[in-house]
């Protein structure tokens, strides 16, 4: 199964909440931390994670070129950004795969039907006790 891209993460927060992500990281400034937070933090993370995938790689595909001589001073510049490669691919596996967990695991509860307007019963009125007979001392 494909792991989700930050765009897909942000469109299913969207679609949860049912407002868009700039307006949800306006709200949650504004909040205590809750799941919200987590969720957004978590796809600030995913997004950071992206790009430093894509800027990992870009630099690799440059140390690497086929114009370019590799000497013993490269070497350590290729190991040092395959490396940074791998932890950003990790991070970013890391936290796509939990946010998609934790958006599985939530569901957008539908908005509260208005109570139905129904005609009160009368309230039937207290017994009233019976007459006796019998005087009264």
């Amino acid at each position: 199964m494909p792991r989700p891209t930050a765009a897909e993460i942000a469109a299913r927060i969207e679609e949860l909440y049912g407002v868009p992500l700039p307006s949800l990281e306006a709200h949650a400034q504004d909040r205590a931390p809750g799941m919200l937070a987590a969720l957004l933090g978590s796809h600030h993370t995913l997004a950071f994670a992206e790009h430093s995938v894509t800027v990992h790689r870009e630099r690799l595909q440059h140390l690497v070129h086929l114009d370019r001589q590799i000497g013993a001073h490269e070497v350590s510049h290729i190991l040092d950004c395959a490396r940074r490669l791998a932890e950003a691919v990790a991070v970013r596996d890391t936290q796509a795969a939990t946010a998609d967990a934790v958006l599985r695991s939530l569901g957008r509860i539908p908005a509260p039907e208005p109570p139905a307007t129904s005609v009160a019963a009368p309230v039937p009125a207290l017994p009233v006790p019976a007459a006796s007979p019998a005087p009264s001392r």
